[in-house]
């Protein structure tokens, strides 16, 4: 009984011991920013939201579709690679592409490499469509994880 009860003791101590180092105490976080921490608190505050249209909204074409980067600038593609900077892209009705190629210039990649937080384009009436933001550098590949939104709407 009494082994039984030691190792109930050890068990314990290493859950509570494992549960403190996991507290929300960000410091260790703090202190790792020189060593790559300030990239993974950035992806967690950092992101792009599709500000226009509402999701699951009634809309007519031409669908104006604007957006906002927190953590992120918004650039030409002609600037270049610059880490934390980019540009918008949107993809209607099309997964996500490669996030290590740069990304398709078609009917359903609509790039806005001059640096834009809005465009206008042209869909279908009578139809559905997912739309989907998704930033990237001045070389046109997405950061990877992706940086991105969706919203569905209706052209009526």
């Amino acid at each position: 009984m009494s082994l039984l009860l030691r190792f109930g003791s050890v068990l314990m101590m290493v859950l509570l011991v494992g549960c403190a180092s996991h507290g929300g105490d960000d410091s260790a976080a703090k202190k790792a920013e020189g060593s790559g921490g300030e990239a993974k608190m950035k992806s967690m505050d950092a992101g792009v939201t599709i500000t226009k249209p509402a999701p699951m909204s009634d809309v007519a074409s031409p669908v104006e579709v604007c957006m906002e980067t927190k953590g992120y600038v918004v650039e030409p593609a002609k600037n270049g690679v610059n880490e934390g900077k980019g540009h918008h892209h949107l993809i209607v009705d099309a997964d996500l592409p490669d996030l290590s190629q740069p990304i398709p210039k078609d009917a359903q990649h609509i790039h806005m490499g001059d640096g834009s937080k809005c465009k206008s384009i042209e869909l279908a009436k009578g139809k559905m469509y997912t739309i989907k933001a998704l930033f990237a550098r001045g070389n046109h590949v997405p950061y990877d994880p992706p940086v991105t939104d969706s919203v569905v709407v209706f052209v009526k």
